[in-house]
């Protein structure tokens, strides 16, 4: 589930427009390919230094292996934490107009592969975590309701 930031998309325009000036200002005949270039190589480039673990761990979901897979996530929760700014200002440190912080989707992130792997406790105290951070993570809160009714369920 991806969520949009959707103001975040006011100062990405600006960053596009200022590529674009440069381009324009440095003779380029027609700036938009050499601008829409520069600004997708860019937010590639930085997602893929900055964020190179969670990008990782993101990876192994897809194969599935979910237990490789948590490593990356705790190691990009890690960076993230400690450089909260970076990931405050997403929209323009790293071109992403995400909804969800990156801290907030590493602990998700977790929490599912705990579910996959059949780790429910852990998972539970992953989605738990998340809720004590970030209250009005929907996908925590549904996880949780889920785990619930499962379990209510099997009685």
């Amino acid at each position: 589930m991806k969520q949009v930031a959707w103001i975040s998309i006011i100062p990405q325009l600006a960053i596009l427009f200022l590529i674009g000036l440069i381009w324009y200002l440095c003779g380029a005949e027609n700036p938009v390919f050499p601008t829409a270039a520069t600004y997708l190589g860019l937010g590639f480039m930085l997602r893929n230094i900055v964020a190179k673990d969670h990008r990782r761990g993101m990876q192994l979901v897809k194969k599935p292996a979910y237990m490789e897979a948590i490593p990356f996530f705790e190691s990009s929760y890690q960076y993230f934490t400690a450089n909260a700014w970076v990931d405050k200002y997403r929209y323009l440190t790293l071109l992403s107009s995400s909804g969800m912080c990156y801290r907030e989707m590493a602990l998700c992130n977790i929490a599912f592969c705990y579910s996959q792997i059949g780790e429910g406790q852990k998972a539970r105290a992953y989605y738990q975590r998340v809720l004590e951070v970030y209250p009005n993570n929907g996908l925590a809160q549904t996880a949780l309701r889920m785990m619930e009714s499962v379990e209510k369920q099997a009685e």
